[in-house]
């Protein structure tokens, strides 16, 4: 086997290798990232604390109502206990009277619109925790599958490994040394020649280069330097 064609399969190895670094990288990164959940959370919490005012808004009304019912009916009692004769003192009682019931209705009124806005938040509060729940349990479920697919893809890489060391054992130091050289400075150190152009720069190669790329020897593009790898 020719040197170009070992250091092709080197490389081959080296980029699944790479890839595979890159990947575990991301799946690393996303192991244990529970952003989604803590968003559902924040979104809870805040639907909570929305129920949480009204009902205290609810409770307060509710509060205030009873006193101004209070309030009516001891006025009521003054007004029709026949102890009281003075023709003003009536009227006045009457008036107080109106005007307590006229608060109290609106009062009720007001309570009314708060125990709506109560439904609809005891709603959102429910439909958020069901949200919530939901959220949790699959990302339970993703990390689960992400710890799977780490422990593989590092099994893939330790394999990988291996292959590479007995892959460079076969090849001659100087040689892997100038193909680890040439992948620090380019990213790609081998490159194949197809219908006679190398696809490291795609520009065509002369006669020569091609006779020498076809001997399978360590031969460089003369043009961007990598090494030529003529299937």
């Amino acid at each position: 086997m020719g040197i170009a064609k070992q250091l092709y399969q080197l490389q081959e190895v080296d980029l699944e290798i790479e890839s595979n670094k890159q990947s575990l990288k991301q799946m690393l990164g996303q192991l244990g990232d529970n952003q989604v959940v803590v968003r559902a959370h924040n979104r809870l919490a805040s639907a909570q604390q929305k129920l949480d005012e009204l009902l205290r808004q609810q409770h307060s009304m509710e509060w205030e109502i009873d006193d101004r019912v209070s309030k009516i009916k001891a006025v009521e009692e003054q007004l029709f206990s026949g102890r009281i004769n003075n023709p003003k003192e009536l009227t006045n009682l009457e008036h107080e009277a109106n005007i307590l019931k006229s608060k109290r209705d609106q009062m009720e009124n007001d309570a009314l619109e708060i125990m709506s806005q109560v439904e609809l938040a005891e709603a959102d509060v429910t439909a958020t925790s069901s949200e919530l729940e939901k959220l949790e349990a699959e990302w339970q479920e993703q990390q689960k599958q992400l710890s799977t697919e780490i422990e593989k893809l590092k099994g893939d890489l330790s394999e990988l490994v291996r292959k590479r060391q007995i892959i460079s054992t076969e090849i001659d130091p100087k040689s892997v040394g100038a193909y680890d050289k040439l992948r620090k400075q380019k990213g790609q150190a081998v490159a194949r020649v197809e219908q006679g152009i190398c696809r490291g720069c795609r520009i065509a190669l002369s006669s020569s280069e091609l006779q020498q790329a076809r001997s399978g020897n360590l031969v460089q593009c003369s043009t961007c330097g990598r090494i030529l790898f003529l299937p």
